[in-house]
This record gives structure tokens, C-alpha cells and sequence, in this order.
């Protein structure tokens, strides 16, 4: 029997993904507990991370279990050209669970389908990106006190995003309007319109970074443009700083606004907005440790008490 993973954030049902929360609530009152004693955890992290990385290794040990792993390739065995497959098969042997971002789309699915051992997704390409997604989850909750019926306004590069992918579907269960704001260079890909469409989920597109599009929003989700998805340079360059959040823009804003973003920002949010009560990302970025933790122990079969 294949062990349960996730690998995308249709791996969980709106009842499942309400129970994370639920857990992630637990772990945020008290993180420190031995749920993880004698239990090793793998990273292996193909593509650069910091926050991601991080905190599943800080949440690993909050819960007394043990890390392993790489944060660059050129440690492993890859530059002596070892397969994808040849590694998940030998670092299995070691490990209870393992943690994988890959540059590739679809690796962590095949990662899924041929490991012993369950994985989760830290991000494939510009595919998915599903514990960002509980995240998110979480701290829209914690913020606006539902997940139901809320407007929420995705700024940036939309086409590339696997934490915007995820998110659109992750709020699918909750009766959400979308407004997408991007470059034509950087739209919302089709599929998603489609997706959107057949769950009735109501959205508007905007090219430019308008009033509306921030006064109506509850959730405002600020994103970068990332550079490491172009193959064209000059694309990039056109497109970078297309959109800057300043703190002024959000003077007319809903009392209830929170600004989030994935992070990492480079220069889509000015630094004038971080002492404003509105910015919520750092607070989000430390809600993945909580949420990582109740990923981890959901897929081990351990009871968050």
C-alpha cells in the first residue's frame, strides 16, 4: 500500500485541509512537542530555498525528530549523474518522510508514485506549491476570522507562480472572488480561468495595479517576478518592477485588508508598507512552521492533540 503524500493541493478535501488548520492552530499555541522522537525527516532541496527549508527543518525539530538532506546539488550525487528515481530509492532507506523541491514539474508526483516513504512537495517548478498553500490558508484565517466569501486580490507574475497555482485552488472550497492583476506577459494561465469557471468561482483581470482592485479586496497577495522562470532576460527586465505596493496606496483600503506575499520580495512591496498593521507577511512566514508541522505529523499518522 502506497504511503499517503501531497504533492498538490488537491491531495486534500475541504475537510482535510480544515483539519490541518485546526492543527496548525495546536502547534502555533505550543510548537515543542516529541511527536517525531526517534524519526528521521529528509530535505532535499534541488533549487535554492530559504524560508521553505527552514522551517520544515525547524519544524522537524520542535519536534524531536532528526534531519537529513542537501540544500545544493552540488553536494549529491546528481553531478556524478544519478537519476532522480536513484535518489528518492537510496534516501528512502534512511528516512521516515521526505521533503522535496525540484526545478522540474511533476518530479514530486513521480517522486510520490515510486518512494516507500511518504514526500512532500516543497514546490516543482512553476506547478505547485501546496504546504505555501495551508499556509496562506491559515493565515488568511487567523486574520479574517473565515475562509468563506472573501475577495481576494493576486498581484504579479501569475503565470509562473506555483504559490498563486496552488492557492486558486486551495480557496476553491470557500465561495472566493479573484481579482487577478498581472502583465499580459505574466496573465493567469488559462487553465485556471477554466478551473474557475467550472467551480463557479467568480473573477476580474486587471492589467494595471488599480484602486479597485486593492479597496475591494480582504486579502491583498503580492508576488514577485521570478527570475529563474525566464529563459528571455529581457522579458524579465520588462516586467520586474511592473507593479510596487507603496504604504500610501493603501490608505482607502478595508479596515479588515491584510497584505501577504510568499517571499521572497524584491522590490513588488516598499519597505514604508512593513510598519503599516495591514502587512501580515512576516507573520505568514512563520505560520509555516506551525503548518508544516501538522502536514508532517498528518502524513505519519500521528494525532495532534
Amino acid at each position: 500500500m502506497k504511503p499517503k503524500s501531497l504533492v498538490d493541493i488537491n491531495d486534500y478535501d475541504k475537510e482535510d485541509i480544515l483539519r490541518i488548520l485546526n492543527n496548525t492552530a495546536k502547534f502555533k499555541a505550543n510548537p515543542n512537542r516529541d511527536f517525531l522522537k526517534g524519526k528521521v525527516c529528509a530535505t532535499l532541496f534541488f533549487e535554492p530555498s530559504t524560508r521553505t527549508r527552514l522551517s520544515f527543518e525547524t519544524a522537524i525539530n520542535r519536534l524531536h525528530g532528526r534531519v537529513i538532506g542537501f540544500s545544493d546539488t552540488a553536494t549529491s550525487s546528481l553531478t556524478k549523474g544519478e537519476t532522480l528515481k536513484d535518489t528518492i530509492m537510496i534516501v528512502s532507506n534512511y528516512a521516515d518522510l521526505i521533503i522535496m523541491r525540484h526545478y522540474l514539474e511533476g518530479s514530486a508526483r513521480y517522486a510520490s508514485e515510486i518512494s516507500p516513504v511518504p514526500i512532500i512537495n516543497a514546490g516543482d517548478g512553476s506547478n505547485q506549491h501546496p504546504t505555501q498553500t495551508l499556509l496562506d490558508l491559515f493565515s488568511i484565517y487567523e486574520t479574517q476570522e473565515t475562509l468563506e466569501n472573501l475577495t481576494i486580490t493576486i498581484v504579479g507574475d501569475l503565470k509562473y507562480g506555483r504559490a498563486v497555482h496552488s492557492l486558486i485552488e486551495g480557496l476553491s472550497f470557500f465561495h472566493p472572488t479573484f481579482n487577478f492583476v498581472a502583465p499580459e506577459e505574466l496573465k493567469i494561465p488559462e487553465k485556471y480561468k477554466t478551473f474557475c469557471d467550472k467551480k463557479g468561482i467568480r473573477y476580474n483581470e486587471f492589467s494595471d495595479f488599480s484602486s479597485e482592485a486593492i479597496n475591494s479586496a480582504d486579502i491583498l497577495y503580492m508576488t514577485r517576478v521570478q527570475r529563474e522562470r525566464f529563459t528571455d532576460l529581457m522579458e524579465y527586465e520588462k516586467v520586474k518592477n511592473v507593479y510596487v505596493l507603496y504604504n500610501d496606496m493603501l490608505k482607502d483600503s478595508k479596515d479588515n485588508l491584510k497584505v501577504l506575499h510568499p517571499l521572497p520580495r524584491v522590490k513588488e512591496i516598499d519597505q514604508d508598507v512593513d510598519d503599516n498593521p495591514k502587512a501580515y507577511y512576516f507573520q505568514q512566514a512563520r505560520n509555516g512552521m506551525f503548518t508544516r508541522q501538522a502536514v508532517i505529523c498528518d502524513l505519519m499518522g500521528i494525532e495532534v492533540v
